[in-house]
């Protein structure tokens, strides 16, 4: 049976951001049923998911809160367009949300996905500074390492090769400046150090070229496929101060640390600057938005950046659409989702919770010979493998699903993500797990 699914999956899907001849030697995982922090696949094998399959499952799989407020919303509304009309769902999300960022941010603008959120938000500081009689202003800045999506839009703000040089012809390049890497600091320079030097890097490049740049795009103090890249809120501080000072939008791409995933549920509530200055332009959530449930994503903005398309003119108003854009059972789900965060103080629970994780870390494997940079931020954990070979995903990712364990490193960086819903024994299971892969590649 397992292998008759994996041959038809074989013959009629194409699996993302895979190279499907790989899978000659290291067969998919079918998975059937999922059941919490676990995934079941098709011959009974518990499989802990570790990264909340690719950061998106929040509260467990086959939640029974949100699956209950699903089925409330398919008796009610399954699908209407967002162009002339509306609907309560996405009505009070976009309050919920427009809330929790103090109403700083409001007017959420929906697409699916995370790529979808990003080409939005590049748009519309684009236009907006076309609206403002600044049409030259069109080009963006990103971090070193940086990764926003995969459509074309984003790949311009997207500084990882392998996704990007395939597309060269189709892509824009945008400018990259320094990454302020938390590992960089030794000795008598600290994180915060190694933030004001990266911010200084920026400083020369707006001085220079802010008459044509639009925005600068950031992944708030967490780079995600770059390696879990971790730095100090100091650069957030002084890069949102600098785009000030030059006219230039600051998109925070939260879609991979936001909801939670960095200790608060926006990542930029730890800036630590309580003034409406102190928020970025744009803000981009997906993936736990809605729980691991429905596709959605959204981009928050600041109300100034909404009355800049406000007008008479058709060709003022942001003109883009998406035929799913703001659905209603994708929505239910994110507040749901939100609910959850509220009733069972989800933020508070998550600090005792990853408190007991990193313990577990640093018991098990902080003194391994071959371990870097044993790291956290809120749910993320990481640390890099010395001496790793270029196979070591791979076959660290084949190890652990033999332990019992959904870890999927990137290059040299393994890391953590699960579930805010981990108890000890799953904490426990899931780093004996990763010692034991670690153990079974090195050896």
């Amino acid at each position: 049976m397992s292998a008759n699914l994996l041959q038809r999956s074989l013959a009629s899907v194409w699996h993302p951001c895979t190279q499907m001849k790989h899978h000659e030697s290291m067969p998919l995982v079918p998975v059937v049923k999922g059941e919490g922090a676990w995934l079941i696949t098709e011959d009974g094998r518990r499989l802990l998911d570790g990264i909340s399959s690719w950061w998106v499952n929040l509260f467990g799989h086959c939640n029974p809160r949100i699956g209950a407020a699903l089925h409330d919303q398919l008796d009610r509304l399954e699908h209407a367009m967002l162009a002339g009309f509306t609907h309560p769902p996405v009505v009070e999300l976009s309050e919920r949300l427009s809330a929790l960022s103090g109403h700083r941010l409001g007017h959420a603008f929906y697409a699916s996905d995370g790529a979808s959120a990003t080409e939005i938000a590049l748009k519309m500081s684009v236009h907006y500074w076309r609206n403002r009689g600044l049409p030259a202003k069109n080009r963006f800045v990103s971090l070193a390492g940086s990764y926003h999506g995969e459509t074309a839009g984003a790949l311009a703000v997207t500084d990882v090769p392998l996704f990007r040089d395939a597309y060269a012809p189709l892509v824009r390049p945008g400018a990259v400046v320094p990454v302020p890497d938390s590992r960089l600091a030794s000795g008598g320079i600290s994180a915060a150090d190694i933030a004001r030097q990266a911010a200084r890097a920026l400083e020369r490049h707006l001085e220079e070229h802010h008459a044509e740049t639009a925005a600068l795009i950031v992944e708030p103090l967490v780079q995600g496929a770059a390696g879990m890249v971790m730095y100090d809120e100091e650069y957030l501080r002084l890069a949102r101060a600098l785009c000030d000072r030059y006219q230039v939008h600051l998109i925070a791409d939260e879609i991979a640390v936001g909801c939670g995933r960095t200790g608060s549920f926006f990542a930029w509530e730890q800036v630590d600057n309580s003034t409406h200055a102190g928020w970025p332009d744009f803000l981009c959530l997906s993936k736990g938005i809605s729980g691991g449930y429905l596709p959605l994503s959204l981009v928050l903005s600041r109300h100034e950046i909404y009355h800049g398309f406000y007008a008479d003119e058709s060709a003022r108003g942001f003109l883009h659409s998406h035929s799913y854009t703001g659905n209603p059972l994708a929505c239910r789900a994110a507040l749901a989702t939100l609910d959850i965060f509220t009733e069972d103080e989800v933020l508070a629970t998550n600090r005792s919770r990853g408190d007991r994780l990193e313990q577990l870390l640093r018991e098990r494997l902080g003194r391994h010979a071959a371990i870097r940079h044993l790291r956290r931020r809120g749910m993320i954990f990481a640390f890099d493998v010395a001496g790793a070979a270029p196979d070591f995903a791979r076959r660290f990712f084949t190890a652990a699903l033999e332990q019992g364990a959904l870890l999927r490193p990137i290059g040299n960086t393994v890391y953590f993500m699960p579930p805010y819903i981990l108890d000890q024994a799953e904490c426990e299971h899931l780093v004996s797990a990763a010692a034991a892969a670690l153990d079974v590649v090195l050896n």
